[in-house]
């Protein structure tokens, strides 16, 4: 398969970028958006307090969802190859999918009406993890050639 026709990393790496954007809502809707969106009190109230750790944090976690969305355009053959395509891409298959399965020890202890946030985010970032993993998978080839074009000086 033609890196080019890769949808489910084209995919994957829209759905970071649209995580990266929520993410920056997050920082300019304020406290509410933090609470709303899950991350807890401590952030929030630290955001109501106008300190900027929480904005840092969240303005951290933006960034690096554009980097994984880079490594996935750069995987399906949008962009220029990137360092150390091959482990990236495994890396963060495995950070969205363990992320994702927390929903099966939310599922053992609490019910949907309970934790609403932590059973949708769940799926939600299962689904980033299977377009990443799905497409990491079918570009493989193509990325190994790459990379023994590259040991041998092509």
């Amino acid at each position: 398969m033609s890196p080019s026709r890769n949808p489910w990393l084209i995919v994957g790496g829209c759905l970071s970028l649209a995580a990266a954007l929520l993410h920056v809502g997050v920082i300019a809707g304020g406290p509410d958006w933090y609470r709303f969106l899950g991350a807890g009190e401590e952030m929030a109230g630290a955001a109501e307090r106008g300190l900027w750790m929480p904005h840092l944090v969240t303005l951290g976690i933006a960034t690096g969802l554009v980097i994984w969305a880079l490594y996935a355009f750069a995987g399906a053959g949008l962009i220029r190859r990137l360092p150390l395509m091959r482990t990236a891409l495994v890396v963060i298959s495995l950070i969205y999918l363990a992320r994702g399965l927390l929903i099966i020890p939310v599922m053992m202890k609490l019910s949907l009406a309970e934790a609403p946030f932590d059973y949708w985010s769940s799926l939600i970032v299962l689904v980033y993890g299977l377009a990443y993993a799905v497409g990491t998978w079918r570009a493989w080839p193509y990325l190994k050639r790459r990379r023994e074009a590259h040991a041998l000086g092509s």
